[in-house]
């Protein structure tokens, strides 16, 4: 799809489909969709960063609030070489001597009404987060010195910002802090839940190896290990993989003792159980 922007052609992007739930802690959910409601027609939405450990769901949670609006939700990565034009609007060769100007994911969203999950928002430099200073507060445009546009978010865009809390990323400046609230926080999930995740992902696998990968992440959390659902689902399609080979049929915890050793590492290994 190509839009006008004061008089400049610009491509739009996909919007991203995937095939995920959110399951279990209703209540950040609850708080991410009130986060996003304009509760006046003198209101503007607000602009939430999702703050958690690698692998908790934060992405998943902002794809689920965004399905439940019925919004189109584009995904936008952020990393350190992230630029400010690949944030709003690229150039990009098309033919000799043409140029064609290529809307980015949060730009898109921008215009389509749609929902931009900034992931991994906090791995940008402070010259990239200065390009949507404007988007972030009453103002919402940003503006693209490469096309040399200005683009307003339409009144149905809503933006959420994730951020890993680990040692690769960087500070937020404060005036980007400021904007980005409310901060919600993601934390691991009760036994339950976690069991509920794993068969909502591998509905293929027996409930005996689920439980036993539960017990085991239920363990590792008591011991504030790092170790997520993320890397359960990962032990357990693994294991399920070895036992599908000719080596461990009929031999589930070997299987998981096995994976957790591959997926995670020989330390792991202290949090499963072994009877």
């Amino acid at each position: 799809m190509i839009v006008e922007i004061e008089g400049v052609p610009v491509h739009l992007a996909h919007p991203d489909e995937l095939q995920v739930k959110w399951v279990g802690q209703e209540e950040v959910l609850r708080q991410l969709l009130a986060s996003w409601l304009v509760v006046d027609e003198r209101d503007v939405p607000m602009n939430p960063r999702l703050v958690g450990k690698p692998g908790v769901g934060k992405t998943t949670l902002a794809y689920a609030a965004a399905s439940r609006l019925g919004r189109e939700v584009y995904i936008m990565q952020a990393t350190v070489d992230t630029r400010p034009e690949d944030l709003i609007v690229q150039p990009v060769i098309e033919g000799p001597g043409k140029l064609k100007y290529v809307a980015s994911p949060l730009a898109t969203a921008m215009l389509r009404g749609g929902v931009a999950i900034l992931d991994e928002g906090n791995r940008m430099s402070e010259k990239s987060w200065a390009s949507l200073a404007p988007l972030l507060d009453a103002r919402r445009y940003v503006e693209s010195i490469v096309a040399g546009v200005k683009i307003k978010a339409h009144p149905l865009f809503r933006i959420v910002c994730t951020m890993n809390d680990d040692s690769s990323t960087f500070d937020l400046p404060e005036y980007i802090h400021s904007r980005l609230q409310p901060q919600i926080l993601i934390d691991f999930p009760e036994r339950d839940e976690e069991l509920a995740i794993l068969k909502e992902n591998l509905p293929f696998a027996e409930d005996k190896m689920l439980e036993y990968v539960t017990e085991f992440l239920q363990m590792a959390h008591a011991a504030e290990e790092r170790y997520t659902v993320r890397d359960g689902i990962s032990i357990t399609r693994y294991a399920l993989k070895l036992m599908a080979s000719a080596e461990l049929v009929g031999h589930e915890r070997e299987a998981v003792h096995f994976a957790i050793r591959h997926v995670l590492g020989e330390e792991a290994l202290r949090y499963a159980r072994r009877r």
